[in-house]
């Protein structure tokens, strides 16, 4: 009797279209909620903004006409709806220190940003991580009291002091680093802005006396940013590690006579590069909205200063579209760790 074939698997197409319109929902969702949060912190604070665009020496009259051109006279919920249709049509309104479209502001200064706290990261993570290994492979030893001292050291210590005496050392005594802002003053103006990182643009434009002046300006502020991103990659790291590296599989490599590199790298560290990858994109995320003390220290022309500058004057139109501009960062890198878990690790695919 011949043998009949076996049925073929079930499709797993619903299962998976069900997932990703889950994962959809959840991210409209999140964005629906970052919106009326970001609203009512424009309402909610102890900010009138029509005498923030006026000013207090403005009559009554002039006063209730801005009033009634900004929608306030309206309830509630039309004000929100108002101000997500402008929103979806990239109308944040006007700056009231610039003069100039909020949007425009944040092209020109989120890349100034994003250029220290990139750089910052590569520092935080390049010696993070492997400091955090020495320290789970060398436990209760030496080596991994002192990256533990030093991790403690660099998170405790504040940024806007350390700041101040790396100018003091490094840029004041030793002469190493640059001053203040992206670059020194004779060289401002001119690299134009092409993608809005100065490094970059000063290569593509073949400005090299700009490169090498941004460079000595931004090394020393990311350097700074790095140590505390440094200390916190690497004190997850060893704690992801130390786990692994007390599994039985760990136990069995070694008995099979594996080398303890490969032990260490090809196996245990193998399996924390997904937790890892959250760790860091949250570490980069705090950095591109938490760099404040560091770019006001530095007079660093980014979005930390940006914000705090409007913040200050009560501009609620800059304060809630850096607001929502932050939670999206945060929306997107977390999007970019899914992507990347089905990279380190395929079997989530099948999840």
């Amino acid at each position: 009797m011949t043998p009949q074939a076996a049925p073929p698997p079930a499709s797993s197409f619903g299962p998976r279209l069900l997932s990703g319109l889950g994962a959809v929902g959840s991210v409209v969702a999140t964005l629906i909620g970052l919106l009326f949060l970001t609203f009512a912190i424009g309402r909610l604070m102890p900010v009138d903004p029509v005498l923030a665009i006026i000013g207090d020496e403005a009559t009554q009259a002039t006063y209730d006409r801005v009033y009634q051109q900004l929608g306030l006279d309206q309830p509630v919920y039309v004000q929100f709806f108002r101000y997500v249709s402008d929103i979806l049509r990239g109308d944040f309104g006007v700056a009231i220190l610039t003069g100039r479209p909020v949007i425009e502001d944040i092209i020109r200064v989120f890349p100034a940003t994003v250029e220290l706290a990139t750089l910052s990261i590569l520092i935080g993570a390049g010696i993070g991580v492997p400091l955090g290994v020495l320290a789970a492979t060398r436990r209760d030893r030496i080596e991994d009291h002192a990256v533990r001292f030093i991790t403690l050291i660099s998170y405790s210590t504040p940024v806007f002091w350390l700041g101040l005496i790396g100018l003091i050392v490094f840029y004041a005594m030793l002469g190493w680093s640059g001053g203040t802002g992206r670059v020194e003053i004779f060289y401002t103006g001119i690299v134009p802005p092409i993608t809005g990182f100065l490094l970059i643009d000063s290569l593509i434009t073949g400005n090299m006396d700009v490169f090498w002046s941004a460079l000595r300006n931004i090394w020393l502020p990311a350097a700074i940013l790095g140590l505390s991103s440094m200390a916190y990659i690497s004190r997850m790291t060893r704690s992801f590690m130390i786990e692994q590296l007390g599994q039985e599989y760990i136990l069995t490599a070694r008995i099979k006579g594996m080398s303890e590199s490969a032990v260490i790298w090809r196996h245990a560290f193998r399996n924390i590069r997904v937790q890892l990858v959250t760790i860091v994109a949250l570490a980069y995320g705090s950095l591109l909205e938490g760099a404040v003390l560091i770019e006001t220290v530095f007079s660093w022309p980014g979005f930390g200063g940006y914000l705090t500058s409007n913040l200050m004057i009560g501009d609620m139109n800059a304060v809630m579209a850096c607001v929502l501009l932050v939670g999206v960062i945060f929306i997107g890198l977390n999007l970019l760790s899914d992507v990347l878990y089905r990279v380190f690790d395929p079997r989530t695919k099948a999840q």
